[in-house]
């Protein structure tokens, strides 16, 4: 078997990972450039992006470009340096969210609006900007981080739990809609998972209740079966996996990786 065909069975395929610079988006784009994806690193804070990107150029060959998911216009912007770099997009991992909490009478108009326009709107406006380059190159393979807040229902993460559960429904209505193009569209669904966003969680809870930081993040481990955080290269290969030769049959799917937390 060659090394390009083998080793590197993404050889020649252009990636951009949103949220791309740290935790789960970060170890996305290490499986990728591993495996042969010329990747686009996308995020809002440009000098982390550089920064992740500076330690990635051993690995393979990586670009970042800097947007609001949020922001469609600018999410149009990013997307055309990135196919100006690299080529069109053959596969799209929406990683970039947000997560906050709040007693359901207590989640605001703006609270509610923030969550929804980044982990929703987001995922609905990076993929309406890469599907076009899938559509034309007859192949394609979106990927988007969900949670299993978008599979259950959990307390005073109502308008997280509401974002989540958009995203997977979009993933499984564009999934058919797409299914005789040779293009895959899956949700991963991780549980918690040692990020910083957990670390973000973790200070909350020591904050509020008191608690220690060990004590904080046992209470998080306690909802997997496992008892233990998950960790980002744990979701980086159920990611990877989607994009890999092998799973072409693998589309509208929610796949938990949270030690069977859900199932």
């Amino acid at each position: 078997m060659s090394a390009t065909s083998g080793s590197v069975p993404l050889h020649g395929k252009h990636a951009l990972v949103t949220g791309g610079a740290r935790g789960i988006g970060l170890a996305i784009t290490r499986a990728l450039l591993a495996h042969g994806a010329r990747v686009s690193m996308l995020g809002r804070n440009a000098q982390k992006l550089e920064q992740s990107a500076r330690e990635l150029t051993t690995l393979g060959e990586v670009v970042t470009v800097a947007a609001d998911v949020a922001d469609p216009a600018a999410v149009a912007e990013a997307f055309a340096k990135a196919r100006a770099r690299f080529g069109p997009i053959h596969i799209l991992i929406n990683n970039a969210g947000q997560a906050a909490s709040a007693p359901f009478l207590k989640t605001d108009a703006k609270l509610w609006r923030q969550m929804m326009s980044v982990n929703a709107d987001g995922t609905l406006y990076c993929t309406q900007a890469a599907l076009p380059d899938m559509l034309s190159a007859g192949w394609g393979r979106i990927v988007n981080i969900a949670s299993v807040a978008g599979l259950r229902g959990a307390p005073y993460i109502s308008a997280y739990c509401a974002s989540k559960h958009a995203v997977i429904g979009m993933t499984r209505a564009l999934a058919l809609e797409v299914a005789a193009k040779s293009i895959t569209v899956n949700a991963v669904c991780p549980g918690y998972t040692d990020t910083e966003m957990v670390e973000l969680a973790v200070a909350n809870i020591v904050t509020k209740t008191g608690r220690t930081s060990n004590e904080a993040r046992a209470e998080l481990a306690s909802h997997n079966p496992q008892k233990r955080l998950v960790q980002p290269d744990e979701v980086a290969n159920a990611a990877l996996w989607l994009c890999l030769p092998g799973s072409e049959a693998i589309t509208g799917q929610a796949i938990v990786v949270a030690g069977g937390e859900v199932s």
